[in-house]
């Protein structure tokens, strides 16, 4: 650590908070942005199911993100692996969009259904779209999900080696219905593969809580990340109720017990 950065200035250097613009699905990008600046976020996550939805739309994010001040942190794809589309177009809108990474699904099928050609087409292509990524200068980080082969940290770590590409990671989230302690050790199998983390409290299983809900997971998920000194996104997901007041809720969770600011 620098000793010349207080602590909150450290946290922000190493440890980003961001949202994931799915979280406003029904906002405008400006409206997205300004919520964002509000919440004392530091960056986003273009999703393109309904902002950065083509290249004019990537260019107003864009805009709307620095005028905000903030950072475009990725670009939230639905690029599934496997399926050989065109992915040219996908990294087109992450560069107009000025995201650095761009998000991609790992196949459609779950690690444990997946034969054997199903995991050799997944590699193929994610060796195939990390080469077109690379040419701009691009990284990729796989959606850690259930339904896909990333949907344990097992297959997730199986699926990185196979791929052995340096500009490809992982995204991580708390798997639906695991313990505390489950999601902890998962998050420890994946932490060399990590490229960022999506931040959401659903429980018992998919009914969304306020972030602070499983404070202890997140308090054990920023030890982990601080006592590694690693550089990482944090970007909250669904919101309960998916409102903007808990948003701001959530963000200011975030940043107080995550990122430990005052």
């Amino acid at each position: 650590m620098d000793a010349s950065l207080g602590l909150s200035e450290w946290n922000r250097a190493h440890l980003v908070p961001g949202l994931c613009s799915v979280t406003l699905r029904d906002s405008t990008i400006a409206e997205v942005a300004e919520i964002t600046a509000d919440a004392g976020l530091a960056g986003i996550e273009w999703g393109t199911d309904a902002h950065v939805v083509d290249e004019a739309a990537a260019g107003e994010a864009a805009q709307a993100t620095a005028e905000a001040g903030l950072e475009v942190l990725s670009l939230g794809s639905y690029y599934r692996l496997g399926s050989g589309a065109d992915f040219q177009a996908v990294a087109g809108l992450a560069v107009r969009a000025g995201a650095p990474r761009i998000r991609v699904w790992a196949g459609s099928v779950a690690s444990a259904g997946s034969d054997d050609p199903h995991w050799a087409n997944v590699v193929a292509d994610a060796k195939r779209v990390a080469g077109i990524a690379g040419e701009h200068n691009l990284t990729l980080a796989l959606e850690y999900h259930s339904g896909t082969l990333t949907d344990t940290p097992e297959g997730t770590v199986r699926l990185l080696e196979a791929i052995n590409e340096r500009n490809v990671g992982t995204y991580w989230q708390p798997a639906v219905g695991l313990s505390d302690e489950d999601a902890v050790a998962s998050l420890r199998l994946v932490l060399p593969f990590l490229a960022g983390i999506h931040c959401f409290s659903w429980w018992p299983q998919d009914q969304r809580q306020p972030l602070e809900a499983r404070a202890g997971l997140w308090e054990s998920v920023a030890s982990i990340l601080h006592g590694d000194s690693l550089q990482m996104d944090l970007m909250l997901e669904f919101v309960q109720d998916d409102q903007p007041a808990n948003l701001l809720r959530d963000a200011d969770f975030l940043n107080e017990v995550v990122l430990r600011e005052d």
